[in-house]
C-alpha cells in the first residue's frame, strides 16, 4: 500500500508555496560568491534588524535552555501600550501567517467560502484549500482591491474575507474610509481579515482600531518581518475583540513563538528611530526605482509598500538572467502575471545595481 493512499485526498492536490530562493541556494546552484548576491525577492528589510531588537535577542539567547512564555505576556502588554488596546485583544503568531492558519482551524469547514482579491498574498488561498473550503478570487481593478466587487461575491456560505492593504504583490492600498465602510457593511456571518503587513511603510496608514472597539467581527494582522527586520525570527500578531482572540487561542499550539523572537519584538516596538529611518529610505528607494523604470520605458505599479511591481515582458527569462548575475527578484507567473517581476526596495547601491543589470538583461 502506497503512503499516498493513506493521505487526506485534498493534500495530494494542495498547491505548495514557493518562497524566494535564499542567497545560499542561488550561490550553490550557479557557483556564485554569496557575498556578491543581492536578494530583492521577499520584501525583507535591506537595513537589517532593528538594533534594539538585535540586542534583546542576544540577551534572550543566554537563557535558551528555558521554554518561552507560552502566553507572550510581555509582548502583548507592550502591544497594548503601543496600540491602545487591551492585552487580551492581541494574539501572537509564528509570523502573521500562523494566525491565518488559526483562522482556518477555528472557522473553516468543507464547503465554506473565503473571498479574497486576485492577485493577493497566496497564503490566504493555500490555507483555505487545506481546510477544504472554496477560495473565491475577485480580480483587482487597476491593481487595487475592488471592495464593491468583493462585497458582491459574498454568499451565505462565506466565512472569511481577506483584504491585504497595502496589497502583496501590487503594493497598492485602499483608503481608511473605504476599508471602514466595507467592514461596517459586511453581513453578520462574515469575519473580515485585514492584512496590514506593510502598513508601517504608509504615511497616515488607515487606523482600523475603531472597528475593534465597535465589537465588529474583524481581525487585523501585523508582522515584525518587514520594517522591523525580524523575518528570520518569525513573529507577528493579530488584534481583534477579546472574544475572537480567545477563540483563536484555543487552536494555538503551546510555545508557538520562541523566546528570542518575543524579546526582539518587544524591543523593536521601542525603536522608533530605526523605523522612521527605514520609512525615509524606502520612500527614497521607491522614487529611485520608479525613475529608473521610467528611463527604461517600463510600466510599473506605483507602490506604497517596500516593493514594486514592474512589467518587463519576458518575466521568466529576465528573472533567470538577473539571478545569474547575483540578483534575486520575484517572478510573477505563479500570480498569473508572467510579464511582471516584483522587486523589493533595496539600499541606494542595491537599487542602482538592479537597474543597471535589468537594463543590460533586456538588451
Amino acid at each position: 500500500m502506497k503512503f499516498e493512499s493513506l493521505v487526506n485526498p485534498a493534500v495530494l492536490t494542495q498547491p505548495v508555496y514557493e518562497p524566494g530562493k535564499p542567497i545560499e541556494e542561488v550561490a550553490r546552484e550557479l557557483g556564485l560568491d554569496p557575498a556578491g548576491i543581492i536578494k530583492l525577492a521577499s520584501n525583507e528589510n535591506p537595513f537589517g534588524p532593528s538594533p534594539k531588537a538585535l540586542l534583546a535577542a542576544q540577551r534572550a539567547l543566554l537563557h535558551g535552555e528555558l521554554y518561552p512564555d507560552g502566553g507572550c505576556f510581555a509582548l502583548r502588554q507592550k502591544l497594548a501600550s503601543v496600540r491602545g488596546l487591551a492585552a487580551d485583544q492581541f494574539i501572537i503568531g509564528n509570523g502573521s501567517n500562523e494566525i491565518i492558519e488559526f483562522l482556518g482551524h477555528a472557522l473553516l469547514r468543507p464547503g465554506d467560502e473565503v473571498v479574497m482579491g486576485a492577485p493577493a498574498f497566496v497564503v490566504y488561498k493555500l490555507v483555505t484549500l487545506v481546510f477544504g473550503a472554496k477560495a473565491v478570487e475577485v480580480p483587482l481593478t487597476n491593481h487595487r482591491h475592488d471592495l464593491a466587487r468583493i462585497a458582491a461575491a459574498i454568499t451565505p456560505r462565506t466565512k472569511l474575507v481577506y483584504v491585504c492593504s497595502p496589497n502583496n504583490p501590487t503594493g497598492t492600498a485602499n483608503t481608511a474610509a473605504e476599508l471602514l465602510a466595507f467592514a461596517r457593511a459586511l453581513p453578520d456571518h462574515v469575519v473580515a481579515v485585514f492584512d496590514e503587513a506593510y502598513a508601517d511603510y504608509v504615511a497616515d496608514a488607515p487606523d482600523l482600531r475603531p472597528l475593534i472597539r465597535e465589537g465588529r467581527k474583524v481581525v487585523c494582522l501585523r508582522t515584525f518581518s518587514k520594517i522591523y527586520g525580524l523575518a528570520a525570527l518569525r513573529v507577528g500578531y493579530g488584534y481583534a475583540t477579546a472574544d475572537i482572540v480567545a477563540l483563536l487561542n484555543r487552536v494555538r499550539q503551546p510555545f508557538n513563538v520562541n523566546a528570542i523572537a518575543q524579546a526582539a519584538a518587544v524591543a523593536a516596538l521601542d525603536d522608533r528611530e530605526f523605523v522612521e529611518s527605514c520609512v525615509r529610505e524606502n520612500r527614497a528607494g521607491l522614487a529611485q526605482l520608479e525613475a529608473g523604470f521610467k528611463q527604461q520605458g517600463l510600466e510599473f505599479v506605483p507602490s506604497v509598500a517596500n516593493f514594486i511591481l514592474v512589467k518587463v515582458g519576458e518575466g521568466a527569462r529576465l528573472f533567470d538572467a538577473l539571478q545569474r548575475h547575483g540578483l534575486i527578484v520575484r517572478p510573477m507567473a505563479s500570480y498569473g502575471m508572467p510579464e511582471w517581476l516584483r522587486i523589493t526596495v533595496g539600499t541606494k547601491a542595491q537599487n542602482e545595481r538592479l537597474l543597471a543589470e535589468l537594463a543590460a538583461a533586456r538588451r
